[in-house]
Order: C-alpha cells, then structure tokens, then sequence
C-alpha cells in the first residue's frame, strides 16, 4: 500500500514537472523571432540597457508570471506604390509599382523593428508606403520623363539607395522594389512618341515598297523559269525521239547480236566450268592439308583444356580436404573446450563440496568447543558453591579463625589501602623526628584493625538466622579468598 502510495505521488510529481516545462518551454518558429521582456538581459551587439532577450530558430525557458513573451513576424510583406510625382521639366507623373520587404534576420534589425512595430506590425506596409513616396517625389523631381522612360533601373536603384538607412533604422530590408507603370495624364509620353510612330509608319511603307519591288522580280524570274523549261521540254522530246530511232536500228541488227550472245555464252559456260575445277582443287586441298591440321590443332587445344580441367580438379580436391581439415580442427578444439569446460565444472563441485566438509566439521569443532566451555564453567561453579558452602560451615564453627585467616592472607592489601591516603603527598614534614614516624605508621595500621571489625561484624550478621525480610532478598555474596575489603571513611 504504501509503495502504491510513493508510486503515485512520484507519477503526480513527474505529470506536474512535465507540465510546468511545457508551460516554460517556447519555441520560435523559422519564420518568427521571440521578443522576451521582463528582467534584465545583455545581447552581443545590441549595446547596454535594451532590457529585453531576442531568441529564433531555437527554444527557451520563460517564468510565467514574471517574464512576458511576443512574436514578431519575420515572413515577407508587400505594399503597392501609387505616387504622383512632379519631373524636373514639370510634368506631372503617376508612379505605380510595389517594395517586398521583411525584418532582418540580425539581431540588431529585429531589436529596432521590436521597438517600433511590435504592437503595430499591420502599420508596417503604410510607414513604409509612407517612407519610399517621399523618397520616390524627391528622385523624381530630379530627372526627365526621357530619363524615366528610357532607364528605369536608374530609378529604382536611387529609391532603393535614398531610403536604406531609415529602412535600416527600422529594422527592415528591402528584397524588391519595382516601377510597374508610369502614367502620364498630361499626354507628354504620348506626344513624345509620335515622331518615332510617324518614323515607323515611312519605314513600314518604305519596307511595303521594297517588298512590291522584290515581288515584281520575283514574278520575272518564274516567267523566265517557265520559258526555260518548255525549251528543256522539247530537248527531251527529241532525245525520246533518237531513243526510238536507235531502238528500231538495233531491232534491225538482232541476228547478228543474237549470234555474238550466243557466244558470249559459250564463254560463260567455259568460264564456269574453269572456276569449278579451281573450286575442286581447293576442296582437295582442304581435305588433304588442311583438315590434318586442324585435326592435329584439336587435339593439341583437347589435351591443354584435360590438363587444365585436371589442374583444376587438383586444386578443388586440395581446397576440399584443406576445408576438411579446418573441419575437424575446429571440432577437435570444440572438444577439448567442452571437456575443459566439464573438467573446470566437476573440479568447481569438488571445491564447493571440500568447503561444504570444512564448514561442517569447523561447526562441529566449534559447538564442541562451546560444549566444553560450557561444562568446565559448570564445573568451575560447583566448585565454587562447594568451596562458599565450605566457608560458610567453617564460619559458623569458628569465626575468628577463618576472620584471621583473612586477614593474615590480605593483610599486605590492607596495608597497602590504608597507605593509599599518603599515596598523592609529594613531601611530608614531621615535626617530632622518629616518633611521628611511628605515629603516622600506627594510623595505617588502626585502618587496618578497623577494617578487621568491620568483618567481624560481617561474619557475626551472617551468622544470624534470617528474617522475613531477608528471606526475600537475595543473600549477599561471600568474599573471595582473593578479595579485598573496601573501607569507607566518613
């Protein structure tokens, strides 16, 4: 019940501290920077005193309650340009055209758009609408409408350049500034271009011209084409005609022809017969010189590929027996691990059972050991009763013997306890010579002798019959031969 109890209230705590970093734990996306305010922070860059940490494309730990944390957007933002403009020659011009532009990606860039649009970052197209117009007039009231027309990107580029550092102090960066359209209500471009449409119009008829003039050629050159090709018609005719005129000639001489093909043909035939007996001869060669030795080249290619088959045999059979080999090393060494193995095994059971027999019979000798003790203390006891009952008997008979006995046996140790009051006396004067001496020495001895009446005192309470009272209390032990009788002095 009671790990039940810890197991939950650790499951509790690890829920709460989950949590409570979910609710501390923020993360910037790639396209917002986190602006966090509300104790005292030092970025690299951004000087003294800015009061506020800056943190994107990472996480970070925030104190709810205590540190207050917004976004700042820094996705792309467009914002159309429509400008009425005045040129240096006084004309006035509509300028169309659209600024892309986003918060920097430093430090410095999102710290002073921070400042400055952080609440407002909806107002950003308008200032900055606002910033690139006054520019634009100002760029535009210094060149022509010639100027404009003709070079455009002159124009963007001195706008891009005019408003770089308010875009800067802003915190902006400008990704795209095009001039879409010029218009002009004055008609000044217009009438500008008419020159160059009425030069247009004198080279299109110019070109008409031309093109009728190379046509009229044309058609002289087809009619010149065709009186050349019915001369080249009637040529052909009349060679048709020579044609028909030499076949009717050659009709006339078949007889002839006829006899002179038939000897063309005799000598054909002859020629075919000399190309047979020629073609005979070589089969004969083939068959008498040429088949013998590729005969002899075939069984010399048979021999060298049986060589080299057995050659390969060889080798296989030798990387056979060599696997085999390996084989039965491999068995053999698994083998010997085994039985090592077993040897190591039986020779671990010895040793536990050789320790098991120790422990066994070291318990034994112990507990035998202990019985023993047991029984001489038992003994020991017995004999001491024996001896305290001896005493005791001897007491009742004769007191001052035994008393005596005592006393001359302990008489040094008396002595010497009644001597221990001097014990601590680094020096003693005596004023009377010999006979403080002695005096001083016959105190000690008068402890002594009051020590003897404090046993005979002892013996003769002991030697009373009991009382009620003293029948419960337990009897007072009887001093040891060896003993020494304290002396209180009052």
């Amino acid at each position: 019940m009671a790990i039940g109890v810890v197991a939950g209230i650790v499951l509790a705590a690890i829920v709460a501290l989950i949590g409570l970093f979910k609710l501390m734990w923020r993360v910037a996306e790639p396209n917002e920077a986190l602006v966090i305010s509300g104790s005292t922070h030092r970025t690299e860059g951004l000087g003294e005193g800015m009061g506020f940490r800056i943190v994107t494309g990472r996480g970070t730990l925030v104190v709810p309650g205590v540190q207050a944390v917004r976004k700042l957007s820094l996705d792309l933002n467009e914002t159309q340009l429509v400008v009425d403009c005045v040129t240096h020659q006084g004309i006035p011009l509509r300028v169309k055209g659209v600024v892309i532009f986003k918060i920097g990606d430093d430090l410095v860039s999102i710290a002073n758009a921070a400042r400055r649009f952080l609440d407002q970052q909806k107002m950003m197209p308008e200032r900055v609408h606002i910033v690139f117009a006054g520019h634009l007039r100002s760029i535009v009231g210094g060149l022509t409408v010639e100027d404009m027309i003709r070079d455009r990107e002159k124009l963007t580029g001195q706008t891009r350049a005019a408003c770089g550092t308010e875009m800067e102090k802003l915190g902006l960066i400008v990704d795209s500034l095009q001039i879409h359209e010029i218009e002009d209500p004055t008609g000044y471009i217009k009438n500008l271009a008419m020159p160059h449409a009425a030069a247009v119009q004198r080279d299109a008829r110019i070109a008409q011209a031309e093109a009728n003039r190379l046509a009229t050629e044309a058609e002289q050159t087809a009619f010149a084409r065709m009186a050349e090709a019915t001369r080249d018609s009637e040529i052909l005719q009349a060679g048709y005609q020579a044609e028909r005129d030499k076949a009717a000639a050659t009709a006339r001489q078949a007889g002839p022809l006829s006899e002179a093909a038939a000897r063309q043909e005799v000598v054909v035939q002859e020629t075919k017969v000399a190309e047979l007996e020629a073609h005979r001869r070589e089969q004969q060669l083939q068959a008498d010189v040429r088949k013998p030795a590729d005969a002899k080249a075939y069984e010399i290619r048979t021999r060298a590929e049986a060589e080299r088959d057995a050659r390969i045999s060889s080798a296989q059979a030798k990387a056979r027996e060599t696997e085999l080999a390996a084989a039965a090393e491999a068995t053999r060494v698994k083998t010997a691990a085994t039985a090592d193995a077993a040897a190591t095994e039986a020779r671990g059971l010895a040793t536990a059972t050789a320790t098991r027999a120790t422990g066994e019979a070291e318990a034994a000798a112990t507990q035998a050991k202990g019985l023993a003790e047991a029984a001489s203390a038992k003994a020991k006891g017995l004999a001491e009763a024996e001896a305290i009952k001896a005493r005791a008997a001897a007491l009742a008979e004769n007191q001052e013997a035994v008393v005596a006995q005592q006393l001359a046996e302990n008489w040094p140790a008396i002595v010497e306890a009644g001597a221990g009051a001097f014990g601590n006396v680094e020096h003693m004067v005596l004023l009377n010579g010999a006979e403080g001496m002695s005096e001083m020495f016959a105190k000690a001895l008068s402890m002594g002798g009051a020590g003897l009446g404090v046993a005979r005192q002892l013996l003769a309470s002991m030697s009373q019959p009991p009382t009620d009272t003293a029948a419960t209390a337990p009897a007072p032990a009887a001093p040891s031969l060896n003993g020494r009788v304290p002396i209180h002095e009052e």
